[in-house]
């Protein structure tokens, strides 16, 4: 069976809700992002994505929050269609991802998801600009404490050095997810694949800056970021995640309170809405909607 033919209905059908797609400057970096809904009585809800990806990984989940939201998936300065920089902290992608929440007129009330190295940085957002949100989702973002024992050096790249591709289909034949895993959902690799490539002089490349962690400095506190978060939160993970453990969902669930829900999609690894994306969709839409008719326990407020 080819690509085309596996192709279910309910992803055609939320590709053909066609966003609008918008680049700002913002601090002399142009940022893209891809925006759907225009009724602004909406609340607004900002996709992040993680590393190496772009705004086109969540293409064919944000026409399912519609009903309820204005829905905005952004490209990381470094990816996507968004401008490299010189420099990468995440209070600059923090800036980013507030800045086009302001131009797209989103309020007080904006809910911010981020998956992996896109959760680091929605947790940054969630503490530099509590005042204007309505709440924070990490999804399968693993905050791990600060005695964790890594394989690798947590400052090495896990971006590889990009090479150059003679053609656009042997670029898109070379297609990997990082970190590995498998995914029986080729229609949706084939997707973001797609959308992950581009032309450059001599053939074709992948967009990600592949040059941005030898330019950015992890923070080595993030369980104290965690426990400073003032703003609703809520963690979606894969059950089957070799990333976020049961030990690191129990060590998150200590540092924040009882009030966070966390949520295992079943059978689900790293990349959960990519293997598992109607689970991962049911499990988003059921936190937000328990959001929308009750009153956060955590206090919220604006950080000095």
């Amino acid at each position: 069976m080819t690509v085309a033919e596996n192709i279910p209905s309910w992803f055609s059908k939320s590709l053909a809700v066609v966003p609008e797609s918008k680049t700002i400057d913002v601090n002399g970096v142009a940022i893209h992002s891809l925006r759907w809904g225009t009724d602004t009585s909406k609340p607004g809800v900002i996709f992040v994505h993680g590393n190496g990806a772009h705004a086109h990984w969540w293409s064919f989940i944000a026409p399912f929050f519609l009903d309820h939201y204005r829905a905005i998936a952004i490209d990381l300065a470094g990816a996507g269609d968004s401008g490299a920089s010189d420099g990468y902290t995440p209070e600059a992608f923090a800036a980013q991802i507030n800045a086009v929440a302001d131009d797209a007129g989103f309020g007080a009330d904006t809910i911010i998801v981020g998956h992996s190295f896109g959760g680091y940085i929605t947790l940054k957002t969630g503490l530099l600009y509590s005042q204007r949100l309505g709440g924070i989702v990490l999804v399968d973002s693993a905050v791990r404490p600060p005695d964790f024992q890594w394989e690798r050096d947590p400052k090495s790249s896990p971006l590889k050095r990009k090479r150059i591709y003679p053609d656009f289909e042997s670029a898109l034949a070379r297609f990997r997810l990082m970190p590995p895993q498998g995914c029986e959902n080729d229609y949706i690799l084939d997707y973001i694949g797609r959308h992950s490539i581009k032309q450059v002089d001599d053939g074709w490349t992948w967009k990600f800056d592949d040059t941005m962690f030898n330019k950015f400095e992890f923070g080595t506190d993030l369980h104290k970021d965690l426990a400073r978060l003032q703003c609703r939160v809520g963690v979606i993970y894969g059950e089957d995640s070799y990333l976020f453990t049961q030990d690191i969902a129990d060590f998150m669930f200590k540092v924040l309170d009882e009030s966070v829900p966390f949520v295992a999609i079943p059978q689900a690894q790293h990349h959960l809405f990519l293997d598992q994306p109607l689970a991962f969709v049911s499990a988003l839409r059921t936190l937000l909607a328990e959001w929308r008719h009750s009153k956060p326990n955590r206090h919220i407020g604006t950080i000095s």
